[in-house]
């Protein structure tokens, strides 16, 4: 059954609904637990009829305090470790779930992220959750979706187990770093299909323009600091000299032999955004210059600039 115990967070955040005049069902929902539960909370740890999150957490403690079974004699048990992860867990969870993942999704994540390295079976998430198995079930879906959990076989079992592993960020960042160049693609065929000159192609091309510089931002670099000041070296060459050079030119006047003249052209080509605003291009055999990158005016802009010289 869903649910398990409110916490204070829980509290504050159905205080603060309740103030904005949400419903039960509603707040229930993005609390991910049961109608029921919202509705007796707030009718069993009101104040003259007024919900108050520190007041209904003071009432429920003093609650739970008071129906405590006696410990028989022997030696004392240290639960505040287990309070304190599961207090972790419910606020990260709601950090996350401030971000759009839904609250069920980022109670399993958080649950899985803080587990051993062998991960959890859905009956143990469903166990510690205190949730149902077919809200743990839908939970995993999604993440497994955004390739944040992966299932392996239990070897005590035919169950499986799901872990966050050490790649699950790498995977996360490459799943970002694609979308963010698909989405740039897309803005800029749209502002071919409205046209440049038109409110809807103007937004796309802005919105083009920044999801391709996110894109190579996230994209990284495997470029060494040694590469990468020669690159800069080349392209600090290429706008002193303001006109085309050669593989051979280049390498006489920066003192290098060729072959790391070419190195240092080719970390540009890899990684454009060394040169950002500017370009590199080939305009004839081994021979090399700078213009501005196509993607940071749009063409009414080029063409005013065009018309002004």
């Amino acid at each position: 059954m869903p649910g398990g115990r409110l916490t204070h967070e829980d509290r504050r955040s159905i205080a603060a609904w309740l103030a904005e005049g949400l419903g039960y069902a509603e707040i229930g929902r993005r609390l991910g637990r049961p109608t029921s539960t919202i509705s007796r909370e707030v009718a069993r740890n009101s104040a003259s009829g007024d919900y108050a999150a520190d007041h209904a957490q003071r009432v429920s403690d003093h609650r739970a305090r008071r129906h405590k079974p006696a410990r028989s004699a022997g030696p004392a048990i240290d639960e505040q470790p287990a309070e304190r992860v599961r207090a972790f867990v419910d606020q990260f969870a709601t950090l996350l779930a401030a971000t759009g993942l839904p609250r069920m999704t980022s109670r399993v994540f958080v649950c899985l992220l803080t587990a051993d390295a062998d991960g959890l079976t859905a009956a143990d998430l469903v166990r510690r959750l205190q949730v149902s198995p077919a809200s743990v079930s839908k939970s995993i879906g999604a993440l497994e979706t955004m390739e944040l959990v992966v299932r392996r076989p239990d070897p005590g079992g035919r169950r499986e187990r799901y872990i966050v592993d050490n790649d699950a960020w790498l995977r996360a960042w490459q799943a970002d770093t694609g979308a963010h160049s698909e989405i740039a693609t897309a803005a800029r065929r749209g502002m071919e299909i409205f046209g440049a000159d038109t409110t809807a192609g103007t937004r796309l091309d802005a919105m083009g323009r920044f999801f391709a510089w996110l894109s190579e931002q996230m994209s990284g670099s495997t470029l060494t600091a040694t590469a990468v000041y020669d690159a800069l070296t080349v392209l600090a060459a290429l706008v002193h000299a303001d006109r085309p050079l050669t593989l051979a030119t280049l390498a006489t006047a920066l003192g290098w032999p060729e072959d790391r003249a070419t190195a240092a052209l080719d970390a540009i080509r890899r990684q454009p955004a060394i040169a950002d605003p500017l370009a590199l291009r080939t305009v004839g055999p081994r021979t090399y210059t700078l213009v501005t990158r196509p993607d940071r005016l749009s063409p009414a802009q080029r063409e005013a600039l065009h018309r002004g010289l």
